[in-house]
């Protein structure tokens, strides 16, 4: 099997940062996310999520292009029957990087397209180049995005803008992504990992504990109606007054003010 994904985790040397992982794909020239590249995202996210010296992370696909879609040969050849069957496979695979219970930030150079745009919704936050392109263009291919799209992408931007681009296919550029509360940065080409790893960088220093709190409580939120969220949110809140870094949170604001803890 080749090696498509790669795993970078930073140990506070020179040019790494403590904390930070990097979750990098592999596959040139486009990135296409086959089925292989798809289960070695699917076995990243569970490392990353396991591995408690990791409290953020980056997506990255590299400096030319982050991933241009689905490998279209690969679909091409599969049946209703089978693709019946390996649907939810292809859903979890993503499924699987939105639940990493710790800030994920995209880095998005070239392209983040029909699959690629997807891999790109499972983050957080996205960081785009800024000639970076952005587009749901499955409605071209007879189909319609099946690994979130229809999903991710309304309760991103709204309904109305996500039916135009999944209905259009439309290529999206940086600067309109933006707009429409596609992506959260935009920068440079040769600006976006390094963009990504000071914001994934900053969130490294936080309460992991509250941070993975405070991801569950919103992604949980969205999935329900408001008092099911409140609920959720109530119960998570309790819980991180049995955490070490609440105490020191606290005890600092008290004796120093906000925004000085040293969290453990």
């Amino acid at each position: 099997m080749s090696q498509l994904v790669h795993v970078e985790v930073g140990d506070g040397s020179e040019g790494s940062l403590a904390g930070v992982a990097t979750i990098k794909l592999d596959r040139p020239p486009m990135n296409a996310l086959n089925t292989e590249l798809q289960e070695q995202l699917r076995a990243a996210a569970a490392q990353v999520s396991a591995d408690p010296a990791i409290r953020a992370v980056v997506l990255f696909g590299g400096a030319k292009v982050f991933a241009a879609g689905a490998d279209v040969k690969e679909f091409a050849g599969q049946d209703h029957a089978y693709m019946t069957r390996d649907a939810h496979r292809l859903t979890s695979a993503l499924d699987a990087l939105a639940r990493i219970p710790k800030p994920v930030i995209a880095a998005v150079t070239g392209y983040a397209l029909g699959g690629g745009c997807e891999l790109a919704l499972t983050a957080d936050f996205r960081v785009s180049a800024d000639d970076a392109r952005w587009g749901q263009p499955e409605i071209l291919l007879g189909i319609i995005p099946g690994a979130g799209g229809t999903q991710r992408l309304p309760r991103l931007v709204g309904p109305a803008k996500a039916k135009d681009l999944i209905f259009t296919g439309r290529f999206v550029a940086a600067d309109e992504a933006l707009e429409i509360g596609l992506v959260d940065v935009v920068v440079p080409r040769a600006d976006v990992y390094a963009t990504a790893l000071a914001m994934a960088a900053k969130f490294a220093k936080g309460p992991a504990i509250a941070l993975a709190a405070a991801k569950a409580a919103i992604d949980g939120g969205l999935d329900g109606d408001l008092a099911s969220g409140l609920r959720l949110e109530a119960h998570l809140f309790a819980s991180l007054f049995a955490t070490e870094d609440r105490a020191i949170g606290m005890q600092s604001f008290i004796e120093s003010g906000p925004g000085k803890a040293q969290f453990t």
